[in-house]
């Protein structure tokens, strides 16, 4: 039977987080610097969908290839757990085995939308206050949920890309970190605050505010996980979320004066 070894498996968080939300961390980090440097934060802006060309069937190939590509880091994760689940069990046949492992597969649709939406409501409300406290404080930059032009096309975009996010972040972060830094021999206390102040810290280009903000939905994230063992309601409640905030932005923005 072959086992990873502890040294082997650091190697493949460290590749998995270079290709992926590591790799966003560090940016974020040296975003956050240079908007610091430049203004105070209160005046800077953050916008989170932008627009990559200004003629549009460019711009919607730039999006989707985003989007695409994004998601390799997720079929890596999902490669290397079901290799690892297959290499103990003997066996090559259970090709899902890591879908099943994270619980991210449609077993308990029911039970998943309701716990995602619950979660939503959980994190969104309490979210909205975070921004006002930090915008009040001047720690957190002004937010653009979408920057996108408004073409047929806008919304099915928006909503793809907080598929996007959701998968990224609950996969990776959640299912497949608890599960390697548990391999590594840390108590589940230590796993959840590394998890939580990773997702904190891709968000730091957001300001202090955001940081603040999602590493303690991080934290309510991976204790509902290793409660249930399942992904599928952090990608519910993280898509929904998004979805609110990318859509709501695009469609009523102007409405209400925002953008």
């Amino acid at each position: 039977m072959l086992v990873p070894s502890r040294r082997r498996l650091r190697f493949e968080v460290w590749i998995v987080l270079g290709l992926s939300l590591g790799q966003s961390a560090v940016y974020s980090v040296v975003q956050l610097l240079d908007k610091m440097t430049r203004a105070p934060l209160a005046q800077g802006t953050s916008t989170l969908n932008r627009s990559q060309s200004t003629r549009e069937y460019f711009d919607l190939t730039y999006q989707l290839l985003d989007i695409i590509f994004a998601l390799v880091p997720v079929l890596l994760v999902i490669y290397f757990m079901t290799d690892q689940r297959q290499a103990k069990s003997g066996s090559g046949h259970d090709a899902g085995s890591a879908f099943q492992k994270l619980g991210f597969n449609f077993a308990r649709p029911g039970k998943d939308l309701l716990q995602g939406l619950g979660l939503a409501a959980l994190i969104g409300i309490p979210s909205l206050g975070l921004y006002t406290a930090g915008r009040a404080l001047g720690i957190t930059t002004a937010i653009i949920p979408s920057g996108l032009d408004a073409y047929w096309w806008t919304v099915p975009v928006l909503i793809l890309s907080a598929m996007r996010h959701a998968i990224v972040e609950e996969v990776i972060v959640v299912g497949y970190l608890l599960d390697r830094f548990s391999k590594f021999g840390w108590s589940m206390p230590l796993a959840i605050f590394a998890s939580s102040m990773l997702r904190g810290s891709y968000h730091l280009y957001q300001g202090f505010g955001p940081f603040i903000g999602n590493a303690i939905m991080g934290v309510v994230f991976a204790w509902v996980y290793t409660k249930t063992r399942r992904v599928m309601p952090l990608v519910v409640a993280h898509a929904l979320l998004d979805i609110v905030a990318f859509v709501g932005f695009s469609l009523f923005g102007k409405t209400v004066g925002l953008g």
